[in-house]
């Protein structure tokens, strides 16, 4: 039998990643909202949002704004995502304590997401590496398009792990690898993982999968049997990338945890308040939720 994690960490990327492709804006009180009743499920950590430049990703131009008026649980992390030294600086400003920088596998994605090349993409965010851990905030690393590229492909696995080396390297303390499209299955999923796990330890990896074919949560409990313990998941299902056409959400939180409550793994999140979290936001957006474990409640 294979061996499991007992305890996994959801890291819910809902109010970021599921909500900076949103069409239509989200005006401040709602994402504040969305991200207190979050608090109250018991997620230890929450992406809240992201300070890259309002041109890219104009949905979450109201950054500051949500991080000063958000209520911060001292039991939860609310990490940001940052792509240089002046976000970081706005981070600062809004007191964040955890940031994310993001790369990626692809050198044809890094150019349309970042207009500038892995190794380009690296370098602009090394200094804010730097200056956040001489201030103590922690730093996650992002790598998109660990499986598959819209624009290249098939990703060579060891081209990914050099990445991740990379970025843990560089002081990151976790390294989230992303299946941007939702491409990959479960033997593809454990073959990457463990390329990884050769140069950056498996305890500092966490998995971020995109639902678009169907095989997230086959391909989160193939990791699972690898000793990954940190999964990314969004409420809802909600989630997109505005630089890969076709990809669509994440896995859905509620679903995530239906697995693992059922494998007796534990998460400390509270299962009934996060569906109706899920349900909250799903309104607002004019939208059923895409969990099928919410569906299912009714």
């Amino acid at each position: 039998m294979p061996s499991y994690p007992q305890r996994v960490k959801v890291v819910e990327v809902g109010p970021r990643d599921g909500l900076q492709n949103e069409p239509t804006p989200i005006d401040t009180d709602t994402k504040v909202e969305f991200i207190n009743r979050l608090s109250d499920t018991g997620l230890s950590v929450i992406e809240a949002t992201s300070f890259v430049s309002p041109k890219w990703v104009p949905q979450l131009a109201d950054a500051d704004e949500v991080m000063a008026r958000i209520t911060r649980k001292t039991d939860v992390s609310y990490p940001v995502l940052v792509p240089n030294i002046k976000g970081l600086e706005r981070a600062f400003a809004a007191g964040v304590k955890e940031i994310a920088v993001f790369s990626a596998a692809s050198e044809a994605f890094s150019q349309k997401n970042t207009n500038c090349s892995i190794d380009e993409s690296i370098e602009r965010f090394r200094p804010a590496i730097a200056r956040a851990q001489e201030e103590g905030v922690r730093v996650r690393g992002y790598i998109s398009c660990v499986l598959g590229c819209p624009y290249e492909g098939a990703v060579d696995p060891q081209r990914v792990a050099a990445v991740a080396r990379q970025l843990y390297g560089l002081g990151c303390y976790e390294i989230s690898l992303g299946d941007t499209i939702g491409i990959s299955t479960p033997l593809q999923a454990r073959d990457l993982v463990a390329t990884v796990a050769r140069v950056v330890p498996i305890e500092h990896v966490a998995v971020h999968f995109h639902d678009t074919r169907g095989q997230a949560l086959a391909n989160i409990l193939a990791c699972l049997e690898l000793g990954v313990s940190v999964v990314d998941s969004s409420v809802g299902g909600l989630g997109g990338c505005p630089y890969a056409s076709g990809a669509t959400g994440n896995v859905a939180t509620e679903d995530v945890l239906y697995m693992l409550h059922g494998m007796d793994i534990e998460t400390g999140v509270d299962m009934d308040r996060l569906i109706e979290v899920g349900r909250f936001i799903s309104t607002r957006l004019g939208r059923e939720t895409q969990s099928r474990v919410a569906r299912a409640k009714g």
